[in-house]
């Protein structure tokens, strides 16, 4: 199952995102970044500047983890937040062939395996996951 085509849809809508990885010790690291989904392939790729040289891709390349959050505040009152967050397998891919000029060669490419979305589909309220494959810490999916 991929994502859905509001999932999709809300991704697209969105200019950045918050990326949790796990250092070698174990400690949590969260950064913002850019990201892109991409369709053929039906992973989310993180790419920037000088990416392979930053901690989060280190963390990505040891632990071969990440979590993708993107959402928003649509409301302060009533309080109403949609969102989308992306679990799985992470990849540091060293040549990427970006057509993105601000990228360096370097992404962190995610291999969803846990999606869970909020807000999004007005048939669907509240919390919606579903998992994606089997998730294997060992960087295998």
């Amino acid at each position: 199952m991929t994502l859905t085509d509001i999932e999709r849809g809300y991704l697209a809508s969105q200019p950045l995102g918050r990326l949790a990885t796990v250092r070698v010790d174990g400690s949590p690291q969260n950064s913002p970044v850019g990201f892109a989904y991409d369709e053929r392939t039906g992973t989310v790729d993180i790419g920037g500047m000088a990416m392979g040289a930053t901690r989060k891709f280190a963390n990505v390349m040891a632990t071969g983890v990440a979590a993708l959050v993107v959402d928003d505040l649509v409301a302060g009152d009533p309080w109403t937040v949609r969102g989308v967050e992306i679990r799985g397998i992470a990849e540091a891919v060293t040549r990427d062939e970006s057509t993105f000029s601000y990228r360096s060669g370097e992404i962190i490419r995610i291999y969803r395996s846990r999606v869970i979305s909020w807000g999004l589909d007005p048939d669907r309220p509240g919390m919606n996951g579903r998992t994606i494959g089997a998730f294997q810490a060992n960087g295998r999916h």
